[in-house]
């Protein structure tokens, strides 16, 4: 089916927030699973060139460096912005591995749309959600759910280029503050209502010198705000990347979010709860990469066969539909920490941002080897090959990028190798579960520095449960042993960095970023990738009515588990061809019947 240009989701705009915070209008109560699939079936089939919201006038856009006007009426009448809103101000944001399947069939389809629109939306907005007093969560819910704009320019770091290295500074001024300076290189600069600034106070150095203020543009001199020109990126040409140059500007004490020279402290907050994020958008292009890739090898030819006749071909669609299954397990514990495991999941969220970029880039190049040359295609069938490998590197750097997430990673591996490695009790079942509920969203709670780390250790519980005399949930040993070797070489993987680890003095920050001690971090993330994917499956072959599914068969850990083994050059035992014929057809199966490449299996237009 074609989809109309602005048919409605699932419901209208909401009604915007009062100033006691009152409810929208209720419509946002629907399934989460419904509401997904809504937005799905609004921007019809991605592959029918007859659609005016489809592939073809997609890359048409994106070739104008435009956004695509039907889509955004489509996100309009959806009303994307209130899943960025918290549900007491309004908004339908209650879950947070809710919302990363939600941003799924935007990003399958156009990074710029889905960053533009939305997503940038909801990067401003978390440092609101997380420090803002009651009048300023107010304020960006109103802003928000009118369907208007907001936009963050973030500060300025050492590790910078021209892009991103000007910035703005703030000073106190008779009772009030003074802005100034400038920033090329803000998504929707000209666009939004809604400002949070990373400012600069002059004079004062080190972690306290910035604050976070949250400005209404509508309120401010409009003489003392100037946009400045629309920069050129390779990677999601229609999203706008301009700037702003805020001169001498008055603003009021009351827009400093939390308190003067928190500045620091909130961007590492805000990026707790965005990093969780990435991991979807990330799975979502690399979904229709996958796609593009399995349709063109299915193709036949003239004398009746395929490029699936060759192994390699079908090697790579197995890695690439796996390591999308790793990603989406990261996915699901960087979210669902931020609930369960609010002082434990800074390291879960800071790896899954820097793995699943890395796994999709290495993924991508290999599918267009198989391609050959459809990869430049610019249009086409196989135009959003070429689309979504230019988007990547854009929608995955974040303010910090791969880097910044290992340095956050680093500090907390010395102290888990001394108290946690081999000590802590296993995650909670619930972490892995994407059906049951969760606590409330609370994104004061989360920590920066974790206390512990569950999900290593259920990679060694599971470790053990395979290694019990009696088979878990019936698995047959042939396969049992098979995943119990895979197993066992991961704990061990796990057991030598403790030893690495524990051999790092705590205090001693230059010893810990070596590039040795980077390359450990590195692999750290891949056994947090192993132990999530084992606690999805347990999940799995003990949920209700899952037994015979393609998630509760032992395939596709015992594959993915593989290939995890392999890229960290661990032993090995035989190949598992037979898993990873299973995870091949899964692959075929889901191109055909027109279903997600992720851990949902979703229905698609």
């Amino acid at each position: 089916m074609t989809a109309t240009p602005g048919t409605p989701g699932p419901q209208a705009r909401p009604a915007a927030v009062d100033d006691a915070g009152a409810g929208a209008d209720g419509l946002g109560r629907a399934g989460a699973a419904e509401r997904i699939d809504a937005l799905e079936r609004a921007f019809g089939p991605l592959d029918d060139p007859a659609n005016p919201l489809g592939g073809a006038a997609l890359l048409a856009a994106d070739a104008a460096g435009a956004v695509l006007p039907e889509a955004e009426r489509v996100l309009d009448a959806y009303g994307l912005n209130a899943e960025f809103v918290p549900a007491a101000l309004g908004g339908r944001l209650e879950r947070m591995d809710v919302l990363g399947r939600l941003l799924r069939p935007v990003f399958r389809r156009d990074a710029s749309l889905g960053f533009g629109y939305g997503l940038n939306c909801f990067f401003a907005a978390t440092p609101v959600w997380t420090a803002g007093d009651a009048a300023q969560r107010r304020l960006a819910a109103r802003i928000l759910l009118e369907g208007r704009r907001m936009a963050v320019a973030r500060h300025e770091v050492a590790h910078g280029n021209d892009f991103v290295s000007d910035e703005f500074t703030v000073r106190p001024a008779d009772g009030a503050l003074v802005l100034d300076g400038s920033k090329s290189a803000i998504a929707n600069a000209s666009r939004a209502d809604g400002l949070v600034i990373f400012a600069r106070t002059p004079g004062v150095t080190g972690s306290r010198s910035r604050s976070v203020l949250l400005l209404d543009r509508r309120e401010l001199p409009p003489d003392r705000v100037e946009n400045l020109a629309r920069r050129t990126t390779t990677g999601m040409r229609s999203a706008e990347f301009g700037g702003l140059r805020i001169t001498r500007c008055p603003v009021p004490e009351s827009a400093v979010l939390g308190e003067p020279g928190d500045g620091y402290e909130l961007s590492l907050r805000s990026s707790l709860v965005i990093r969780g994020l990435i991991p979807s958008i990330v799975l979502a292009g690399a979904d229709t990469a996958l796609r593009t890739t399995a349709r063109f090898a299915a193709r036949r030819r003239d004398d009746g066969r395929s490029s699936l006749d060759v192994q390699h071909v079908r090697d790579v669609l197995t890695g690439g539909f796996l390591d999308l299954l790793l990603i989406d397990c990261l996915a699901l514990v960087a979210t669902r920490g931020l609930h369960l495991l609010p002082k434990q999941m800074s390291a879960y969220a800071a790896a899954a941002a820097y793995l699943a970029p890395k796994l999709v880039s290495e993924s991508m190049d290999e599918m267009s080897a198989v391609l050959g040359e459809a990869t430049f295609a610019e249009d086409g069938m196989y135009g959003m090959f070429q689309k979504q490998l230019r988007d990547l590197p854009v929608t995955s750097l974040g303010h910090a990028g791969s880097a910044g997430r290992q340095v956050s990673l680093l500090p907390q591996l010395p102290y888990f190798a001394r108290h946690a490695w081999f000590a802590d009790p296993e995650a909670p079942a619930a972490l892995f579960a994407p059906d049951d509920d969760l606590p409330p969203l609370d994104l004061t709670r989360p920590a920066l520095l974790g206390d512990g780390d569950p999900l290593a250790a259920t990679l060694v519980s599971s470790t053990d449960l395979l290694e019990d005399t009696a088979p878990p949930d019936g698995l047959e040993e042939e396969g049992r042993a098979v995943l119990r070797f895979l197993a066992r070489s991961l704990t061990t993987e796990l057991g030598d960095l403790r030893k690495a680890f524990a051999e790092v003095p705590l205090s001693d920050r230059s010893a810990l970023a070596s590039p040795h001690n980077f390359g450990l971090a590195d692999r750290y993330t891949l056994v947090l990738a192993a132990a999530a994917c084992l606690g999805v499956w347990r999940g799995r072959r003990t949920a209700a009515g899952a037994a015979g599914t393609f998630l509760a068969d032992a395939a596709w850990p015992t594959a993915a588990l593989y290939r995890l083994c392999r890229r960290l050059g661990l032993p090995l035992p035989d190949r598992p061809t037979a898993c990873e014929r299973r995870v091949l057809a899964e692959v075929l199966a889901r191109l055909h019947g027109r279903r997600s490449y992720d851990l949902y299996d979703s229905p698609l237009a």
